[in-house]
């Protein structure tokens, strides 16, 4: 899609980028992502992406915004308490962008609602922070062939992740965490705890990540990356497809 002289010089620090560019930039803007989940992980996820230029976002989220949220989820302020999490944080990416068009879910996406919704967008990012949510997320991605960024963090620990089904060695989330061995990460933040900046750094990580399969810019993630806050180091695995996997197995 064209961009007039409000957008080339709105995107002008992305534009410059020769692994972007004018082509990328277009592509951006032409993209459509679904955010499943808009607190602490979503909240920069949707800032950022709004702000990049992904001309079509689609937030989801059944939470409403409390007062123990704030500590860490940026898209929502006092005056939001009480208001529905997804609905919320679409007024903050629109107020940075209002270019963008940002659709809202004000529930759980499962089932056929998530296969629909999966299936009307080129990305997906999973902030949420059960497992359920995961596998269910992941499964319907892998169903209709569109990417998958994942992100986790509790206490100081964070960790991101790319599933692109369109990757024949790609594995998937259930590759990572097979169902039923999740062990402590299905430990969440209400009773575990989670430093403010951290959540903030992974979702960041994965607006990059997303920014950069939608422009066409750079090198899709492999592996898994995480992060210890405590110690200020990342370390990075390699993450074979498993060939039993209940759900990409070929």
């Amino acid at each position: 899609m064209a961009m007039n002289d409000e957008a080339l010089l709105r995107y002008s620090r992305q534009i410059m980028l020769e692994a972007i560019d004018i082509e990328g930039q277009e592509r951006l803007l032409a993209s459509r992502a679904l955010v499943v989940g808009a607190g602490g992980l979503g909240s920069p996820v949707a800032l950022y992406l709004a702000a990049a230029g992904v001309g079509h976002l689609t937030l989801a989220d059944a939470d409403e915004v409390e007062l123990s949220n704030l500590q860490r989820q940026v898209a929502h302020g006092m005056s939001d308490l009480g208001r529905n999490k997804a609905a919320s944080a679409r007024e903050a990416a629109l107020a940075l962008n209002p270019g963008c068009d940002i659709r809202v879910v004000e529930e759980h996406l499962t089932d056929e609602a998530l296969d629909a919704a999966v299936g009307q967008v080129d990305l997906v990012l999973d902030c949420t922070d059960r497992f359920a949510s995961r596998y269910g997320i992941n499964a319907a991605c892998r169903r209709a062939g569109v990417p998958l960024v994942s992100g986790a963090a509790i206490r100081f620990s964070g960790q991101l992740a790319v599933f692109d089904p369109r990757d024949a060695n790609s594995p998937c989330y259930a590759c990572l965490y097979p169902p039923g061995e999740g062990g402590d990460d299905e430990l969440r933040c209400a009773e575990s705890g989670v430093v403010a900046p951290l959540v903030g750094l992974i979702g960041s990580f994965q607006a990059l990540e997303a920014v950069k399969l939608l422009s066409g810019a750079g090198t899709p993630h492999r592996g898994l990356s995480t992060f210890d806050g405590l110690s200020g180091q990342w370390r990075h695995y390699q993450v074979p497809r498993d060939p039993a996997c209940p759900v990409c197995a070929r």
